[in-house]
């Protein structure tokens, strides 16, 4: 194993010929002179620089940084106007709020010392660094080490170490045994490569790198650590004696992270996370654990399924809500009942289906709320009566539960006219008495006050 600590060729042994050459003063230069990236002037930036006389292969490669840090900002806005990336590493790179989550969570926990063990390019070491946590990123890949020992130039606390995870000894790491660890498995597939950009994702736990039973087995140490891991992350497959936390961020259901011993808080299996662009968080917590089913609505068949009318509510649950298994618990928050046993929406309804309450008192952050205005059959023939009397040139169309496929369905419908409507396709009722149905609804507009969040 190695240490990189500066950016210039030597910390880059072994990685690209071109990223080499990109770590050089010169180099670093021309990548913070290109500016934001744009695909229509890439190619004129390209023969000026040549023209200029700059080597062919360090301005491709400073274009592709420079292509790289402008998608990179999505993820950690104006820190990526610095960064260095891979395109592999930017996909799999945490996302900057959801970073500091991480880390908070360590420092909270009085944690002064981590080892990221596959640290990619760097995020959430860059986190755990910031909170002055001092950071030991192990990384096997040479070039994404070099990558992440550019990101982490600006923290005195945190150093770059080239090695495998699986082979490695923690207590010669710089600094001694970390108090805690972090990890963040990269995909790979069967053969062993890791997965590439654009390539189908990989869903068993024993195929990521590390695999699980390693991280399991480092858990068996009592040694404090979070694990990342994509969302779908079958329940099955879940370790016990941990807590299972799902995050959602902006809409998008993000990760599962696997808190272990110290880092696991007292009395809670599984959680839903909803963070706000403003860094507002609201959870859903459960000391129980999975339910035997894995689908979405997690309800049984012996509940008795809430069959919708106009003027009712209807809830869409975020992503984190639906895989934390915790559908069932929010709707018992809102008063709402499953609108089906294996599909994971909620409905509720007024007094009697008397007038409605105010708007405000259905929202949640753990769900989207719409005022259903119709039920439909499922009937084409219906539905395109239905769009053309209304006038309805903008449609909106949402499914859960069924096989229709949103875009051909209103190509059938042919909307035209100068207004709008959401349609959702899905089923009702139990086993027994199940039916497909088309919801019109109403998305019931934010009024700044969340009653049941």
């Amino acid at each position: 194993m190695s240490t990189s600590s500066s950016p210039d060729p030597g910390a880059a042994a072994g990685a690209s010929t071109a990223l080499a050459k990109l770590l050089t003063p010169e180099g670093m230069r021309l990548l913070d002179s290109l500016g934001p990236y744009r695909e229509d002037q890439a190619l004129g930036t390209l023969t000026r620089l040549r023209a200029e006389g700059f080597d062919p292969e360090l301005v491709s490669e400073a274009l592709t940084q420079s292509r790289l840090r402008t998608a990179g900002a999505e993820k950690f806005g104006e820190f990526a106007a610095r960064m260095l990336f891979t395109q592999a590493g930017l996909e799999q790179a945490t996302r900057l709020p959801v970073s500091a989550l991480h880390a908070a969570r360590f420092r909270g926990a009085g944690i002064g010392s981590v080892a990221d063990l596959g640290c990619g390019i760097g995020a959430d070491s860059m986190a755990f660094a910031a909170l002055g946590l001092r950071v030991v990123a192990v990384e096997r890949d040479e070039t994404t080490a070099a990558v992440a020992t550019v990101n982490l130039m600006p923290f005195g606390n945190a150093g770059v170490v080239l090695g495998d995870v699986e082979s490695l000894h923690r207590s010669a790491l710089p600094g001694g045994e970390p108090e805690s660890l972090w990890l963040d498995p990269a995909r790979r597939h069967a053969d062993g490569k890791q997965r590439s950009p654009g390539s189908r994702r990989i869903f068993d736990p024993q195929d990521f790198s590390p695999p699980l039973s390693f991280v399991e087995d480092l858990a068996t140490t009592g040694v404090p650590m979070g694990v990342k891991l994509g969302p779908g992350l079958p329940h099955d497959a879940v370790p016990a004696r941990c807590e299972a936390q799902w995050i959602s961020h902006r809409g998008d259901i993000v990760e599962v992270v696997l808190w272990f011993n110290a880092l696991a808080r007292p009395g809670i299996r599984r959680a839903a996370l909803i963070l706000d662009d403003d860094g507002t968080r609201h959870e859903l917590t459960s000391p129980h654990d999975f339910p035997d089913a894995e689908e979405p609505g997690e309800a049984e068949e012996a509940d008795a399924p809430f069959e919708p009318g106009p003027g009712d509510w209807l809830w869409e649950p975020d992503g984190a809500v639906i895989r934390a298994a915790l559908v069932q618990d929010l709707g018992k928050r809102l008063g709402a009942q499953p609108i089906h046993p294996r599909i994971a929406y909620l409905v509720g309804s007024p007094a009697e289906r008397g007038p409605a309450p105010d708007p405000g008192a259905v929202q949640t952050p753990f769900a989207r709320a719409y005022r259903i205005r119709e039920v439909l059959p499922h009937t084409v023939k219906v539905l395109k009566a239905w769009v053309k009397e209304h006038r309805v040139g903008t449609l909106e169309i949402k499914k859960r539960g069924t096989d229709v496929t949103p875009e051909q369905l209103r190509k059938q419908l042919k909307p035209s006219g100068p207004n709008r409507a959401t349609l959702i396709v899905t089923r009702v009722g139990g086993a027994e008495r199940e039916k497909r149905v088309v919801l019109v609804v109403d998305p019931v507009k934010s009024t700044g006050a969340k009653a049941t969040g």
